[in-house]
C-alpha cells in the first residue's frame, strides 16, 4: 500500500491539484494508493477554487467534490509520505508534528531541488495551468522516489 498527503496553506488550489493529478498517474481508483490533501490554514469544508476545477477539468478529473480540511496529527500519521508546497509548510508542520517530521518534504525535492510551489489562489486561469503544469511533471519525473517513499511499512 502506498499513502501521499499533499499540503498547501488553504486546501483549495495547489494540494488538491496535485492529489488529482498523481490519482491520474497511479490509476483512478487504484486500491493501492492512498493519496489525500490538507491545508496548515484553512477551514473544513471549503470547496476547491473555480479555476482549479477548470484546470483538472481539462484532464477529465472531477475536483468538483472536494472539501477542504485542516492538516492535523491524525490525518499526517494516516499517510507515509508528505509533500507540502512551501518551505514554511515544512518548517510548520516539522516543528509542530516532530514524531513525524522523516514523513515530511518539499514537492521539489522529490527532484532534488528546493523551491517553493507557487500558490495560483487569485489569479488568472493561466496561472492555474502553470502551477498544474509544474506539479505534474515534478511528479512524473519523480515517480519512482514517490512510489518509494510512499510505501508503508508494517
Amino acid at each position: 500500500m502506498h499513502s501521499v498527503l499533499f499540503v498547501c496553506t488553504a486546501n483549495q488550489c495547489r494540494s488538491p491539484m496535485a492529489e488529482g493529478l498523481l490519482r491520474l498517474q497511479v490509476g483512478l481508483n487504484n486500491p493501492e494508493w492512498r493519496i489525500g490533501s490538507a491545508g496548515t490554514w484553512t477551514s473544513d469544508g471549503l470547496p476547491a477554487t473555480n479555476n482549479a476545477i477548470e484546470v483538472l477539468s481539462e484532464l477529465d478529473y472531477d475536483l468538483s467534490d472536494h472539501r477542504s480540511r485542516q492538516v492535523d496529527q491524525h490525518i499526517l500519521a494516516s499517510h507515509q509520505l508528505v509533500l507540502v508546497m512551501e518551505r514554511n509548510h515544512k518548517e510548520a508542520l516539522k516543528v509542530e508534528f516532530p514524531k513525524l517530521a522523516g514523513r515530511i518534504f518539499l514537492l521539489s525535492e522529490m527532484i532534488d531541488k528546493n523551491y517553493n510551489i507557487d500558490d495560483p489562489i487569485g489569479g488568472p486561469l493561466v496561472e492555474y495551468q502553470t502551477t498544474a503544469n509544474e506539479i505534474e511533471q515534478i511528479l512524473k519525473q519523480s515517480f519512482d522516489r514517490i512510489e518509494i517513499l510512499s510505501t508503508e511499512l508494517d
